[in-house]
Order: structure tokens, then sequence, then C-alpha cells
């Protein structure tokens, strides 16, 4: 059970924030391949996994659900990046590939806390004509996404916040655009999530994530935070000798969440953000796909 007092388990609801964008044609798989920064070929058709756009400075740009609906169709679930602008600049890199890039208009997100009736792990449940269902749950309880083309599950502020909730508590960042472009997969500790890959070819950014992980120099992370009041990404935390490091996605609630980049090695005493107090809350696991 998640924790949102005023939630429904099992009850359907729209995730307005989360937006398809499809790949498909013959270079489709070697194209995704070339430039996210999971590794495509670990997944068969049916499966899923989180991914990744990167600047060529390692810098995410945007982060996704990657669907391996087909050999060579992939569909990617964005939670927060705008999906034209996203497809657009993907679509500055297809040059002579043998791949279409389209914003899935016809396809609406839905949630609800509940267990999948198909979907388990990594592996999708359903089929593109009948509606795709994916496994979203963790250890802080189940969920069910579920991409249709026809959705009758209405809008519901509270659920779309507790969703957003469990997301930061599990260590999954929604980031604003305002964080886009900032942070690189270990700062984000994405290595929680399986994210990203160090052993596959060549993709933007993946010299600067192989040398950060093959060197040892991870010096930052998330941190999840609790405060009394709001939260808003781009703020400052602070510690008792200065700033310490910076919120980067926040979740509306009773709770006020946050995930913050801050150094792994300092200590996480006495933090305050815009001058309110705040603590740290430990990250769940289980989210990793």
């Amino acid at each position: 059970m998640h924790d949102n007092p005023q939630a429904s388990p099992g009850a359907a609801f729209a995730l307005p924030d989360h937006r398809a964008v499809s790949l498909s044609g013959r270079d489709a798989a070697a194209f995704a391949q070339a430039q996210f920064m999971n590794d495509l070929t670990a997944l068969a058709p049916g499966q899923w996994q989180w991914s990744g756009w990167l600047t060529p400075k390692g810098r995410v740009i945007a982060l996704f659900a990657l669907l391996r609906v087909e050999a060579e169709h992939v569909l990617l679930v964005l939670p927060d990046a705008d999906p034209v602008t996203f497809a657009a600049a993907l679509q500055r890199f297809v040059f002579r590939s043998k791949v279409t890039i389209a914003v899935r208009e016809d396809l609406r997100a839905e949630g609800a806390f509940t267990t999948p009736a198909m979907a388990r792990g990594a592996q999708m449940g359903g089929s593109p004509g009948a509606g795709l269902e994916l496994d979203a749950g963790a250890d802080g309880g189940a969920r069910t996404l579920r991409l249709v083309s026809t959705s009758t599950a209405g809008h519901d502020p509270a659920e779309v916040a507790a969703w957003a909730a469990f997301d930061l508590e599990h260590g999954l960042p929604r980031l604003p655009s305002s964080q886009s472009d900032h942070w690189t997969p270990q700062q984000l500790s994405l290595e929680r999530l399986a994210a990203f890959s160090v052993k596959k070819g060549c993709y933007p950014g993946q010299e600067i994530v192989a040398r950060t992980h093959f060197l040892g120099k991870v010096k930052r992370g998330l941190m999840l935070l609790e405060s009394d009041v709001s939260l808003a990404a781009g703020s400052d935390v602070h510690g008792p000798d200065g700033m310490l490091g910076h919120l980067v996605a926040a979740a509306p609630g009773p709770s006020h969440l946050a995930l913050a980049v801050v150094p792994l090695e300092h200590p996480h005493e006495a933090l305050t953000v815009d001058g309110a107090p705040v603590r740290e809350r430990p990250l769940r696991a289980g989210l990793a796909r």
C-alpha cells in the first residue's frame, strides 16, 4: 500500500505528464543503442528498462522507460521531458538511419496502485493494439503503468502527486526542464535503477560515464529529503558549513519529498533548504529493471 491516505488502491488515474515517443523502422534498435545510455541488446522483445539520453559531456537530458515492443519497435515513456522537443532533438541524429521518430499522441498513460494483471518485473504485459502494461512497483508497494489508446481514467492530482512521490522515494529523479543537462548518471545515482551501461559501445557521454565509473571518481549522489513545507527543484541544500548541494526533483504532497545531489562523504546533519529544516530519509529499493 502506498502512503497517500486518500488514494483508492486499484483505481486507475491519468498520468498526463507521461508521454510516449516511438522509434520504428529497420534501424530503430541500432539507433536507440547508439544514442541512449542503457544496453538495449539486453532486452528481448516484450521487455523494458530504465534509460536516458545524455549530452556529449555526459549530462542527462531526459530519463525514460525504454520498451522494446518488437525487435525494431522501441517505445519511450517520458515522465517529464517535453516529447515534441525531445523528438525534434533526437531527429537531428538520424542521418541515413532507417528509423522513424514519432510523438505518440494516440497513447495515453494511466497509473494504478495495484499489482499488474500480466506484467512482472522487466516483462511487459498486453500488446500494442490492446494496450501495454508495465510493472512499476517496488519495495514501497505495487504499481501498474498502462499505455492505452482509449482511457476513461480521470485526472486525480492527489494520485499523480503520490505517483511522483513514490518515484522519488525509490530514487527515480523526476527532472523538470530546469534540471536537464546538469547532472551525470552517477550524480543521480542511476546505478540503483540499472539505468545505464558502462560496458556497451559508444553513445553520447559514454566516455565520461565510463571514466567516472572505472576511475572511481563518483563524489556526489542522491539523497532523499523530507520537509514540513513545500520544496522546489533548483533550491540549494545547506549544512552547518554552508551550501552542500542542490535539489534536482521535488514532489508535492503531505510528505514534501525531494531528491538532492550532495557529496557522498559529507556529514548530512542540520540540513536546511530555503531556511526550512529538512530530514534525510533512506531511499527504497526495488525499482531497477
